[in-house]
Parts: structure tokens; sequence; C-alpha cells
């Protein structure tokens, strides 16, 4: 089992929401940042929203007021809440966590992240 297990992904029209969840394996929550990424094809992973270890939220100006992250330490599960979606927000969604954002601050870089799910396909459709 990997260690990040993204799940919630599909289809939905333009307009409605959707929730993703990600399921840690093996992984320590509260030491790591955590986050969510999204890549389109040909395109590097875009950093969209984070948790990072004190709990504060951080999120690329692309999703801000529309999608909503947050994790429960106790179920070992984070989560992307996504609404008002949008065709360009059809992407493959990953979860990622990693140790280095609270040393950088850059907790929406992908490089940062060294643990990662293998992404669930969103597609939103008009």
């Amino acid at each position: 089992q990997p260690p990040l297990m993204e799940s919630g992904g599909g289809s939905v029209q333009a307009g409605g929401s959707l929730r993703l969840s990600c399921k840690a394996s093996g992984i320590t929550w509260s030491i790591y940042s955590m986050a969510w990424f999204r890549q389109y094809p040909g395109e590097d992973r875009e950093g969209i929203a984070a948790v990072d270890e004190n709990g504060i939220h951080h999120y690329s100006d692309s999703v801000k007021g529309r999608f909503t992250a947050s994790r429960d330490l106790a179920r070992d599960m984070m989560y992307l809440e996504m609404n008002n979606v949008t065709p360009a927000d059809t992407a493959k969604y990953y979860c990622a966590a990693g140790a280095l954002p609270q040393y950088t601050g850059r907790y929406l870089a992908q490089r940062e992240y060294n643990i990662w799910g293998l992404g669930t396909q969103v597609d939103v459709v008009s």
C-alpha cells in the first residue's frame, strides 16, 4: 500500500462540488506539511493548497475562495473540498507530504515534497 492514497475523483458539472480524500499509511501526519497538487497533461504539478505543521492553510490564487484543504490527524486523512468548479479545474490531483516546507516556507512548491500519492482524475464538464 502506498504511503498516500487519493480517492474521490470523477466527473462533475461546472459550478458543482467535489471532495477529494487522501489516506496516509505509515506517516506521522503531525510532523509534515501536507499539500494538494494538480497536474495538466504535459505540465509540472501545480501546488494549490497546503496545511502546514501548525495547521495554517496556504492556497494558490487559482483556487483561493473556492477550495478548502483540511486534515484529520486522528484518522490519518486529508481532504480537498472543491466548490464552484470550472473546466479549468480538470486535472489529475495529488496529495503530498513533506518535512522541508516548514524550513523553507515554500508550502506550494513541488520540490519541497518527497511523499506522493498516485493521483486521482477530476473532470469538470460544462
